[in-house]
């Protein structure tokens, strides 16, 4: 499986036979472009502008949207309700917590998650493969709570989303945190930096791993 960042808190799976792209974004919203991608399956973790932009997927993708239990095209998924809502601003609303069971890997997509999750949802994700977390503050989880969050899944890998980078609208994104930010909270300073995650089953870190996927684009 190939996974790439496509920006803000979209990623692009690329399995054996299917193609899943997570929250996708309106170039409008976000201010740099949405890359030209196509896909069988689209979640979203909820439906602000900035992670619900299915238009901008191409082909007729099977969308997933609510919490519950899907089979698609021999991908699991289980959607898992969460809190948008941070402890500055209570009025975000709901979030879904995805966990993607995909050419035998579990990998778990956080959405724009702001509160520690419950204890019953948090055991369906402990120890997944792979954990894309937002990082960046303001309307999600900052730097020190990612961290929380990671030390109590311990996923064998951490992809950092949602995060201030080069190019993104200023006037919405501008107070959140830098992904260097995040790495300094981690310990992490030297994380590698790939533009491409290829997984492989037999080369699985034996520990937390974190990776910083250049936005493509």
């Amino acid at each position: 499986m190939d996974i790439t960042y496509l920006g803000l808190s979209a990623f692009r799976l690329k399995g054996k036979a299917v193609t899943l792209v997570t929250d996708p974004f309106s170039s409008a919203m976000v201010g740099f472009k949405f890359p030209k991608t196509e896909a069988e399956i689209v979640t979203l973790s909820h439906q602000h502008e900035d992670h619900s932009f299915v238009s901008g997927i191409e082909g007729s993708p099977f969308v997933v949207s609510s919490p519950g239990e899907y089979e698609v095209k021999d991908v699991s998924l289980f959607g898992y309700p969460s809190t948008h809502n941070t402890a500055s601003n209570n009025e975000l609303g709901e979030n879904i917590i995805y966990l993607i069971e995909m050419d035998g890997f579990r990998l778990c997509h956080l959405g724009d998650l702001g509160t520690i999750p419950s204890t019953k949802v948090m055991e369906e994700i402990i120890g997944v493969d792979v954990l894309m977390v937002p990082v960046g503050g303001v309307v999600t989880l900052d730097p020190e709570k990612a961290g929380e969050i990671i030390s109590q899944i311990e996923p064998l890998i951490v992809l950092p989303m949602h995060y201030k980078t080069p190019g993104i609208n200023e006037e919405v994104y501008g107070k959140m945190a830098s992904i260097e930010d995040f790495l300094k909270e981690m310990g992490a300073e030297t994380a590698e930096h790939l533009d491409k995650l290829s997984l492989n089953k037999d080369k699985l870190p034996q520990e937390t791993k974190v990776i910083v996927l250049e936005r493509k684009g």
